[in-house]
């Protein structure tokens, strides 16, 4: 018992007590610290104040124009609702649109009375929706908000479907008389459009991943009815949140 003692004894002799921190360390360390404060302070006060680009630099930079090439089965649609296409990019957003004959693409392109510089964006958005297939007052909504999307991708994107397979996907998806793809709309307020394999996705942000979410889900074989119910409970949980 005493070799023990002694043992622990010489153990406890060891250890060695640490230094706690000198008054003037501790003041140095604070002094610093606000040196730092100060010196993140002085670096955001000389960010610098960008000015708005000027319209004559939109006008010079290529970026100021764009081509939308428009599809052949389109080019009567385009025809008729010439006049509502026409209306909003040139009396709204202050630009110029034409179609081309020759190549087949719808021009835009900016002028001095262009104020916004994002409006070029917009107007492009608008016409590609409406040759992919919405209709005018569907497309309308990417001029007036800011918050709305556009999303395509294939069949084949989701599953590699061919033949008669393939057309039983699109069918799942568009349902008797259209009657899934409506409900798919209401539920997520969306505007979807079929064409042939492709399918185009008009929305916001959430309701485009919803919209597609149930999209793949029946390309892959789930029957509409289990689908309505995933879409009712996610419409559900994102309305509580709002």
């Amino acid at each position: 018992m005493s070799s023990v003692n002694m043992d622990l004894k010489e153990e406890s002799d060891e250890f060695v007590k640490v230094k706690s921190k000198s008054k003037k360390r501790k003041a140095d360390e604070v002094e610093a610290s606000a040196d730092e404060k100060v010196e993140t302070c002085t670096v955001a006060k000389r960010r610098p104040n960008l000015p708005r680009i000027s319209n004559d630099k939109l006008l010079s930079d290529r970026t100021g124009f764009r081509k939308i090439p428009v599809p052949a089965n389109r080019y009567t649609p385009l025809k008729e609702s010439w006049m509502k296409i026409f209306t909003p990019v040139v009396e709204h957003l202050h630009l110029q649109i034409r179609f081309n004959l020759k190549t087949r693409n719808v021009e835009i392109k900016a002028c001095k009375e262009t104020k916004d510089i994002g409006a070029l964006q917009k107007a492009a958005d608008f016409v590609k929706a409406f040759t992919l297939g919405f209709e005018v007052e569907d497309a309308l909504a990417l001029v007036r908000l800011d918050d709305l999307y556009l999303e395509s991708f294939e069949v084949s994107d989701v599953k590699p479907l061919k033949g008669d397979h393939l057309a039983r996907a699109i069918g799942r998806i568009a349902g008797k008389g259209g009657k899934t793809k409506f409900t798919i709309e209401n539920v997520t307020k969306t505007r979807i459009v079929l064409a042939d394999s492709k399918i185009h996705i008009l929305g916001s942000y959430q309701n485009i991943a919803v919209a597609r979410t149930a999209i793949c889900n029946l390309i892959l074989g789930s029957p509409p009815s289990k689908v309505y119910g995933t879409m009712r409970s996610v419409a559900a949980r994102s309305a509580e949140r709002f």
